[in-house]
């Protein structure tokens, strides 16, 4: 039996690290000026405990091109290298020296420096065929070296001239990533991933990042006019935010961060993905759906945190207990945050629910933590009155006349007050609230809170007759006689091939409509849910819509009507009450609408 260790080439790694190492090979720049960045945050440390003297000057990092010589140059003031360092940190693959100072210097504000992999350098072999590192230690009487290597195994380091302490990488760019050899594009990639990077960085003799964002400030250290400023710079295009929440955690875990509430009042504004994150200052990613939770995915805004771990890109999350601790903070922040703004200003709260509801209900279905918060913030609408009531205060109202037989009370909802104004009138006739339901989530919010709340049934304002609408009324007394009735009845019995007709004839209030279209409540909502792909929508998807045709006895208009001698005429006629009904419930298109038009000038000739 034979023991002993692996042995890895570096004639082997280089071509996978070329090839391999990150996906995109626009994050060489990135890493090379969070090197540069971290070169400079050591010089720092150094200097406040004494380790490093003299001047420090002007700390910054500079991009420059040479489109002749095909060459990009970091260049940086930091703490810069001497040949043994070189010869440990560059020429040993992996070997992270963030990481080994790290741990000397533990304590000295550790969390500032980005690299701790120990392969950011060599992503520059991904768009260079050769590079080249000069470099100056801040030790004193150092000597300046030059460190040459072509992404072989081979390298070749000496002393070189070098006046001003830091290190310069010169990367000769290859042929295949003269793309980087274009300003505009090395401009926008350090925009996206350099631009609160807290070392000044300039490249074209501009600065091109704010190295004291919002976010790393106190709060007590910001004025509404800074928050807003900020937004701004980061999304320059869009409208003001309603409110922001400022993260600052230390402990259990590091979380700086802000978190922005934008405006949202049409389901094709939303946008996910508008959150960014970033370790110490460095752009992550802006895919952070592990860490902040699913439903505050629509917030926009900046997360910094050293304690979540990346993989070597920094492009994906790892699990971690973290994430998990950030996510529940983040959670309880926004939430709390809710709750103090309606408590204080409910007025301010109320005016902003249009664009808060999204949020607030997406919440309260899928974190059922937020969901126990919730209940004290959200908000029900009054259709007509457009009071605010939460649900104790709406179940205050209306427990005593809006309680169902199986002792549950009955919101009563609208989804477009124009469209079902008439059912609203009803309704409010009889004394009852109706609310208004109009976010995108709806449909599924009212199925998940039914399940939710106790004792609350939803039901939609135009589902039945107003007498029926809370419990099932006994038919009250027609003026027809039976066989006016029967007569009526097959008159009002249509065939109409994309719906399924249920004709009743009740002795209404004379003031009511002729007829009333309405869709039962249960299989409205299962065509609903088949619309938008819920898993077993698939059985009633192709069913017909169901509508209930309620017919008034009691309305004048049928005592014309059933005295018509011509019967095509009379036919008609109680087709086309019918159809004004269906017309209410969005159900008359297509060729019956057309029947519909024609039939109504043929009438009126």
């Amino acid at each position: 039996m034979q023991k002993g260790s692996i042995r890895v080439q570096t004639e082997n790694i280089f071509p996978i690290i070329k090839k391999f190492l990150y996906s995109d090979h626009e994050i060489f720049i990135r890493e090379l000026v969070s090197n540069a960045v971290d070169a400079t945050q050591k010089l720092k440390t150094l200097a406040s405990i004494g380790e490093a003297k003299g001047e420090l000057g002007e700390l910054r990092i500079d991009l420059k091109l040479d489109i002749e010589k095909k060459t990009l140059t970091i260049a940086d003031r930091g703490i810069g290298m001497t040949a043994e360092e070189i010869d440990r940190y560059l020429n040993q693959v992996a070997l992270s020296g963030a990481e080994e100072f790290v741990n000397k210097y533990k304590g000295q504000n550790e969390n500032n420096i980005i690299g701790k992999f120990g392969l950011g350098f060599y992503s520059a072999f991904m768009v260079s065929n050769k590079v080249e590192v000069v470099s100056k230690s801040f030790r004193e009487e150092a000597k300046a070296v030059r460190w040459e290597c072509d992404g072989s195994p081979e390298f070749s380091l000496e002393e070189t001239d070098k006046e001003v302490r830091g290190t310069d990488i010169i990367l000769h760019i290859n042929e295949e990533s003269k793309e980087f050899l274009d300003g505009d594009r090395v401009k926008a990639i350090l925009g996206k991933f350099c631009k609160f990077l807290p070392v000044p960085i300039f490249f074209e003799d501009t600065q091109i990042n704010n190295p004291s964002p919002a976010w790393t400030k106190k709060p007590s250290e910001l004025t509404t006019a800074d928050y807003q400023s900020f937004y701004k710079e980061l999304y320059p295009y869009n409208e003001a935010p309603l409110f922001w929440i400022h993260l600052n955690v230390d402990y259990p875990f590091n979380l700086t961060g802000i978190l922005y509430f934008p405006k949202i009042k049409q389901s094709f504004e939303i946008q996910k993905d508008k959150i960014q994150l970033y370790s110490n200052q460095v752009f992550v990613t802006d895919e952070v759906k592990d860490i902040v939770p699913e439903f505050l995915m629509l917030l926009q805004g900046v997360i910094d945190s050293p304690d979540i771990p990346l993989n070597v890109s920094r492009s994906y999350l790892q699990g971690d207990p973290n994430v998990k601790k950030i996510n529940a903070h983040i959670t309880k922040k926004v939430a709390d945050k809710l709750e103090e703004l309606f408590n204080k200003e409910r007025k301010e709260f109320e005016e902003k629910w249009e664009s808060l509801a999204l949020f607030v209900k997406y919440g309260m279905m899928t974190d059922d933590k937020f969901l126990d918060k919730a209940a004290k913030f959200h908000i029900f609408q009054d259709a007509e009155a457009g009071n605010f009531y939460t649900l104790d205060e709406y179940r205050s109202i209306a427990e005593s006349h809006q309680k169902n037989k199986d002792g549950k009370l009955v919101i009563l909802y609208t989804t477009n007050p124009v469209q079902q104004h008439s059912f609203i009138q009803g309704a409010s006739a009889k004394g009852y609230k109706v609310v208004k339901m109009e976010t995108i989530v709806d449909a599924a919010f009212l199925n998940q809170m039914e399940v939710k709340w106790e004792n609350v049934h939803f039901t939609r304002v135009d589902a039945d007759i107003a007498d029926n609408l809370i419990d099932k009324q006994d038919a009250t007394e027609s003026v027809l006689n039976n066989d006016e009735e029967g007569k009526l009845k097959e008159l009002f019995e249509l065939e109409i091939p994309s719906l399924h007709v249920t004709v009743e004839i009740k002795g209404l209030n004379q003031g009511m409509a002729p007829v009333v279209a309405t869709r039962p409540e249960y299989k409205r909502r299962m065509k609903y849910m088949a619309a938008v792909s819920w898993p077993m929508g698939s059985f009633y998807a192709n069913m017909p819509d169901e509508v209930t045709l309620t017919v008034n006895g009691n309305h004048p208009v049928y005592q014309n009507i059933l005295k018509e001698p011509d019967i095509e005429i009379q036919k008609k006629q109680v087709r086309n009450l019918a159809d004004l009904s269906l017309l209410s419930q969005d159900l008359l298109k297509g060729n019956e609408l057309t029947a519909f038009i024609n039939r109504s000038v043929e009438l009126m000739a």
